[in-house]
This record gives structure tokens, C-alpha cells and sequence, in this order.
């Protein structure tokens, strides 16, 4: 056999996922390039690794076998190229993070002067919906999330980054469907504060659009499809562009925290460790380098 550690990275992601669109894109490659990367690591296996009922991918039997070596494979590797840089005198290993979609513009400024410091150290950002975000964190998969809301289902820690402040939201230029709202997807967190914000309002349209991600959201406001509760941190170009306005309204902004948690129980890596202390070592400077222009917007 002949495979290489990209077959092997690819394979694996395909059969995580189940899909080669999906694995192209968590991949950031081409779907060809998947593709001929699968077909190259299955041509070396007299037994199929996956097969094709009524177009959907599923993985062999033999292939989730497979799937667990190359895991295993992979892990070895991720050790080696870690212990050697460790024998260079650099803090080396994975810091593996998972956020809720509008926390993708809070945790990079928290991120990269520590990278900078620590060279050897490889991050994984899984930026997500904060359903799979929970589970990552419960099936112990990552070592931080970055949500605004506690979970309830288990204990965790927490390092407070941010406020979160949550405006209602409309479009500059169209302004003739406010008695339309937006809303995202069930379980998320900025959904769920919208519901119990608007809960027992009187006056309220029956007209409703439901979204899946707050970019989506953010988008159909700008066009006037109606109006939406957003987190102020994931909209400062379109207000500064004139594009989105702030709706002033009674009780509003909702106010939560964006924050950093981890399992109670969760004995954390060296590079966890170290990152979570640069993190209050150096949270207040960040905050005023990064987000000094988030108490420029009120309603």
C-alpha cells in the first residue's frame, strides 16, 4: 500500500461527515479534489470503504474500521510533529475551539497575539450553530466553546469575554415591512431571546421568516424582508455603512455575555491551560484594542 497522509485526512473527513460536499468544504478543497483523493485511497482496498444507495454516501463496515486507524493514524502523527516542536522549546499541540455563528467576531482578536507568542500550536476553529456547538462540548470533542447563553443539560466553567448586546434591527432603505420578523432557527440563542422578548406583545404580525444563520438574517433585513433582533457585535459595517438602523424599542438591548466555557470535570492540555491564561492576563487591553467602538451604537 501506498497512501498518504492526505487520503488518510480525507477519508477520514469524508467519513465523519458522510459526505463528500460536506468534507470538501470543512476541508476548504474542491469536491474533484476529494473526490480523486477518495478514489486514490480506495483503489489500494480490495473491500469498498463506502458505497452509494439512492445517491447518499455510507460508509462500510469495513470502512469505519478504517476510519478508526486512520483516526489513530493521524493522532500519532499530530504527536510526533508536536513533541518535536516541544524539543524546539516551543509550546506545541491543538487548541480546538467550537462557537456559535456571531461568536466568529468575537474570539479571532482573543486569538491571534497568542498565536503569534505560540508558534508550535495548531487551532482548530469549528465556527457552528450552538446546537452542535453543546454537543461538541458534552461528547468532550473540544476544549472550549464560545456561546452567550449557560447550558443547562451540564456543568461547565466559564471566562466572561464580552457583552452581547441585542438590538432590533431594520433596513435603511426599506422600511415598509417592519410587521414582518426574522428569525433564526430553533436553538439558537439569539432566537430564543427574541421569542422572550416579543412573547405577549400585542400588535405583532403573524408574519414570520425563519433563517439559519445570523448572516442570512442580516442579509434578508438589508433587502426589507422584514425586521430582526441582532447581536450588535456582528453588524458594525452595515450600521457604519448606512445599510441597517437601530429600532429603538422599549426594554431593548437584551444584554447577555459572550464567554469562554469549558466542561466542570475537564482536566485541560498545557495549550489550553496557557491559552486560557493569556486570556485574563490580557482581556482588558484586547477589549479596548478590538471592541472600543461597540458603545458608539445605542438606540
Amino acid at each position: 500500500m501506498n497512501y498518504t497522509v492526505n487520503q488518510l485526512k480525507v477519508f477520514l473527513k469524508v467519513a465523519e461527515t458522510g459526505s463528500v460536499t460536506r468534507a470538501s468544504e470543512e476541508l476548504f478543497l474542491t469536491q474533484p479534489a476529494v473526490s480523486i483523493q477518495l478514489k486514490n485511497f480506495q483503489d489500494q482496498f480490495d473491500v469498498p470503504l463506502t458505497e452509494i444507495i439512492g445517491k447518499k454516501l455510507y460508509v462500510t463496515d469495513f470502512g469505519r474500521e478504517i476510519a478508526q486507524i486512520a483516526e489513530r493514524a493521524l493522532n500519532e502523527l499530530n504527536t510526533l510533529k508536536y513533541k518535536t516542536r516541544e524539543f524546539n522549546g516551543l509550546l506545541a499541540g491543538r487548541l480546538k475551539i467550537s462557537s456559535a455563528s456571531t461568536g466568529k467576531y468575537v474570539i479571532p482578536y482573543f486569538l491571534t497575539d497568542y498565536l503569534d507568542l505560540h508558534p508550535g500550536i495548531d487551532l482548530v476553529l469549528d465556527v457552528t450553530n450552538k446546537t452542535k456547538v453543546m454537543q461538541s462540548l458534552k461528547k468532550n470533542e473540544i476544549d472550549f466553546a464560545i456561546v452567550s447563553v449557560i447550558p443547562d443539560e451540564f456543568k461547565v466553567k466559564e471566562e466572561i469575554l464580552i457583552e452581547n448586546k441585542l438590538y432590533l434591527i431594520g433596513s435603511t432603505e426599506h422600511k415598509n415591512n417592519s410587521n414582518t420578523l426574522i428569525y433564526r432557527e430553533k436553538g439558537s440563542a439569539t432566537r430564543q431571546a427574541m421569542e422572550a422578548y416579543f412573547k405577549g406583545k400585542k400588535g405583532l404580525s403573524s408574519k414570520r421568516i425563519e433563517l439559519t444563520s445570523n448572516e442570512a438574517v442580516k442579509q434578508a433585513v438589508i433587502a426589507g424582508l422584514g425586521d430582526s433582533i441582532l447581536p450588535l457585535i456582528g453588524i458594525k459595517n452595515q450600521l457604519l455603512d448606512g445599510s441597517l438602523r437601530i429600532i429603538p424599542k422599549k426594554n431593548l438591548p437584551l444584554r447577555t455575555e459572550w464567554r469562554l466555557i469549558w466542561l466542570e470535570d475537564k482536566k485541560l492540555s498545557p495549550v489550553a491551560q496557557s491559552f486560557l491564561s493569556h486570556i485574563r492576563e490580557n482581556k482588558e487591553e484586547l477589549i479596548h484594542k478590538h471592541f472600543n467602538w461597540y458603545d458608539q451604537f445605542k438606540a
